[in-house]
């Protein structure tokens, strides 16, 4: 599919916050995520670039995200702030998030779509969902239920 608008080289997710070392220190140490060179003038002018992957964005609309709630075990909270992470072991960076004092909302979950899924409250009003994909792509595109939006049955 060729299209004349250019696409994204980066997603760029920006958290604003009053506690920039706590924020720092769980996104970076606790979560490994590692920080490049960025510009900052003096004072109290900081700015850290942590990487995490590879970036997607998830449209979900409200019944969906209230669906997903349910399946990991949190409380719907409408308009909460939430970034998923896909991990290795789900457990472990929950236990390592949680030793890090982060509260967990939900512990980790298989999900009827095959992932390992739990969630921890992190800085500046973000939830932090941790994922473990259970199969692959190719696997999840002879079950039910996943296909695209434009290919969905309404």
């Amino acid at each position: 599919m060729t299209s004349l608008t250019p696409s994204p080289k980066q997603l760029r997710l920006i958290i604003e916050t009053d506690d920039f070392d706590s924020a720092l220190r769980f996104y970076r140490d606790v979560l490994g995520m590692p920080e490049q060179l960025a510009f900052a003038t003096e004072g109290d002018d900081r700015v850290a670039i942590l990487h995490a992957g590879i970036a997607t964005i998830e449209l979900a609309t409200p019944t969906h995200a209230e669906n997903i709630d349910d399946v990991e075990g949190a409380p719907h909270s409408p308009g909460t702030l939430r970034i998923a992470l896909e991990v290795d072991d789900t457990e472990e960076a929950v236990a390592v998030a949680h030793r890090a004092g982060a509260e967990v909302i939900a512990p980790p979950v298989k999900t009827p779509f095959q992932s390992l899924n739990a969630r921890v409250q992190g800085p500046a009003g973000w939830q932090v969902t941790f994922f473990q994909e259970l199969e692959t792509l190719e696997e999840r595109a002879s079950r039910d239920g996943f296909t695209t939006d434009d290919a969905r049955t309404r």
